[in-house]
């Protein structure tokens, strides 16, 4: 999401404190030549941490304890998830579980480590000349490597090579990058790692002070906060493997990078390319499938031929170089699916900013501006967005998907590098997005921004956003009647997995969120950033998280791997929690806050938590530091780190106990070391603050 600087963070000791992210802020081609041909044969496809264990490690099976690969769902016994985050049929599998003569990095939680950026927190680092080598569980015929190598010293990233075999042959060699990757400071971020504090008059957790206010000056370590440490690349292997084959990542020996981050590999059964014989083929209105000429006004040209003979537009195999937006309204674009047609851009900077205050342009597919009636009837799928985004500059419309489109869908698409995948600014209705993997985001994955009603997000894959993986933001209009449903999100470097500020008769279901990495959680319920209030009801149902509840690095706390949070306003809706499963928290697994100068202002109210299940908290079930209340039945937990209600209210310690009371409806089962969970002397309101327990890290999740 977009944010905009406001004014200087500060937080307190020993008191909620203050966010540490500033406030959010809330994009024409040619006219068309006659074309002659529209029917189209395809043409052919294009085709520095710490150390726990070393050496070579033949993996076992969790699930059967046979020798074999071991396949994961965000580094879980796929069974732990069953029936819930996406599914587009690509397996997962840890390096860490992997065979290797490199070095196992991590558990590791920490910001601003390698491990801690991780899928479950591991990785394997090789040297050059190491290797590590999966063993496929099923048929493949492509590869996702998701790695990281060192940026160069003075930033900008390099490249790398890194050689894949098959079987012992069939060597290939993918071209690894971190011209993408890793961004230091303070927000927004810079590329630069000797830069100084972008913002010294803000207060810092490092020196508990702000920088520009004390005496003496506080020493800042460079690179200050280094982050976003991986990318990820795709590779077709040319043919198709059975399981049992063996795929083997090497550091070949005279490697620029002096090290090699290998975090996972997802193998795929890619099927042929699509063809669509009756369409406006790109090919004819002089597109470059090559790559080599920009192919934008050719595009522009295929759409209005489209639109006057009611056709779709078809883009063959190839890459396209388009560096700019592609306006589409009342049209469908098809492509040869995102293995195949790939729309690649580089980010191109304006002579002037745009209106909207944007510096830069790049690829991307917009509707128009809802200010001029939005698109409708747009239907885009089966191809791949390149972007070229390196940086983090809020008001640039370099998104993948942007602008208002109703009545639209958008299906089988692959996003990377862009700033945030698909970013809509309504009003605008009915879009249906699904089946899409979104990786590599400097920002967010999705985020429905004001006034996006009656539309579902489903079956989505979400890695490594720069931001909220998915987020709906009711900034002016409040977002309603929309559905998250069945995505996957996974180590969201900075924020949620799934955020909602405000809005009305929403829904969160069945979705798999694990690893979010800092200032944010599995799943935020917020009143802020200029929302709307919550209104009707809000259900949030069914949906797991693996590894969440983060440290909040400005208030020096934990979080909730569910957190909500009233800055602005009051959160009194009828809020849902049901069937959730929150698995290995790494603090709380539930958490209620205000922020200390509106503590005494604002309170969150019958929120309802039901048929909930609790494998493992850091700290606590329930952290509360708000005014309110929340009843609780059936939520069954285990292994919890700390007392199971961890009660502050709002830090006035009245006589009468916390200003936030727990109503217990039955069925409330478990807890830890010091006793039940939710024990009959914790109701409804005793405090039992500790501002900063001490933290118990969990074991793993296991079968209930």
């Amino acid at each position: 999401m977009s944010w905009s600087i406001t004014g200087a963070v500060t937080g307190r000791s020993g008191s909620s404190g203050g966010p540490g992210r500033p406030r959010r802020s809330s994009s024409s081609g040619r006219p068309a030549r006659r074309a002659a041909a529209v029917v189209a044969a395809v043409t052919a496809a294009a085709a520095g941490l710490g150390l726990l264990t070393g050496g070579t490690a033949l993996a076992r099976n969790p699930a059967d304890g046979k020798s074999g690969p071991v396949v994961t769902r965000a580094a879980l016994d796929p069974t732990l998830v069953a029936g819930r985050g996406a599914n587009l049929g690509f397996v997962e599998q840890e390096a860490e579980n992997a065979t290797t003569n490199g070095s196992v990095i991590g558990p590791d939680r920490t910001a601003y480590t390698l491990p801690a950026e991780a899928s479950g927190r591991k990785a394997v680092r090789l040297t050059p000349g190491q290797h590590v080598e999966f063993t496929l569980p099923s048929a493949a015929n492509a590869i996702t490597v998701r790695y990281s190598i060192p940026d160069a010293p003075d930033g900008g990233g390099i490249t790398a090579p890194l050689d894949v075999t098959v079987n012992g042959r069939d060597r290939s060699t993918m071209t690894l990058t971190s011209q993408y990757a890793w961004l230091y400071n303070q927000y927004p971020f810079s590329n630069d790692p000797n830069a100084g504090l972008l913002h010294p008059d803000w207060w810092i957790t490092e020196c508990s002070c702000v920088p520009d206010a004390t005496t003496p000056a506080p020493v800042i370590d460079k690179p200050f906060r280094p982050n976003h440490f991986y990318d990820e690349q795709r590779l077709l292997l040319g043919r198709t493997y059975r399981a049992g084959d063996t795929v083997r990542l090497t550091v070949p020996a005279g490697s620029r990078a002096a090290w090699t981050v290998v975090d996972l590999l997802d193998s795929h059964r890619v099927g042929l390319p699509h063809i669509e014989p009756v369409a406006a083929n790109v090919l004819a209105f002089g597109a470059d499938p090559s790559g080599r000429r920009d192919s934008a006004d050719a595009l522009d040209r295929a759409i209005a031929f489209a639109q006057r003979k009611h056709l779709k537009v078809y883009i063959p195999p190839g890459t396209y170089q388009v560096n700019r937006h592609i306006i589409v309204d009342d049209v469908t674009i098809v492509g040869a699916g995102n293995w195949y047609t790939i729309i690649k851009g580089r980010q191109i900077s304006l002579d002037t900013p745009a209106p909207d205050g944007s510096v830069h342009t790049g690829v991307g597919f917009y509707g128009k501006d809802a200010a001029d009636g939005g698109s409708t009837n747009v239907h885009l799928s089966g191809f791949a967005i390149e972007g070229d985004v390196r940086e983090r500059i809020d008001t640039d419309q370099v998104n993948g998907i942007g602008g208002a489109m109703s009545d639209s869908t958008i299906d089988g698409l692959h996003i990377r590098h862009t700033k945030v995948g698909l970013w809509f600014d309504g009003p605008m209705s009915n879009v249906r997005i699904t089946n899409n993997v979104i990786v590599d985001q400097i920002a967010d994955g999705l985020n429905f921004h004001t006034g996006v009603t009656d539309s579902v997000v489903s079956n989505n894959f979400v890695r490594n956003s720069g931001d909220d993986g998915l987020a709906m933001w009711s900034e002016k209009t409040a977002n309603t009647r929309n559905t998250f449903d069945h995505n996957t999100v996974q180590t969201p470097v900075l924020a949620n997995g799934i955020a909602v500020y405000g809005g009305k008769d929403n829904t969160v279901s069945s979705n798999l969120i694990a690893d979010p990495i800092r200032e944010g959680s599995a799943i935020q319920v917020g009143s802020r950033f200029g929302a709307e209030a919550f209104t009707g009801y809000l259900r949030i149902a069914d949906n797991t998280t693996v590894r969440a509840g983060t440290y909040e690095l400005n208030w020096n706390i934990g979080l909730g791997a569910i957190w909500f949070y009233a800055l602005e306003k009051n959160i009194d809706a009828d809020i849902q929690v049901t069937g959730d499963h929150f698995l290995d928290n790494t603090y709380n697994a539930i958490m209620l806050v205000s922020d200390w100068p509106v503590k005494d202002l604002y309170s969150i109210r019958n929120v309802r938590f039901k048929d909930m299940r609790v494998d493992g908290t850091g700290t606590s079930v329930v952290s509360a530091r708000v005014a309110g209340s929340a009843s609780f039945e059936n939520v069954d937990a285990r292994n919890v780190g700390a007392v199971g209600v961890n009660n502050c209210g709002s830090f006035n310690f009245p006589a009468t106990g916390s200003e936030f009371s727990l109503t217990d409806l039955g069925g409330n089962d478990g807890g830890g070391t010091t006793g039940p969970w939710l024990a009959p002397w914790e109701l409804p309101n005793t405090i039992t603050c500790d501002d900063r327990p001490p933290v118990i890290a969990p074991s793993a999740p296991s079968a209930w």
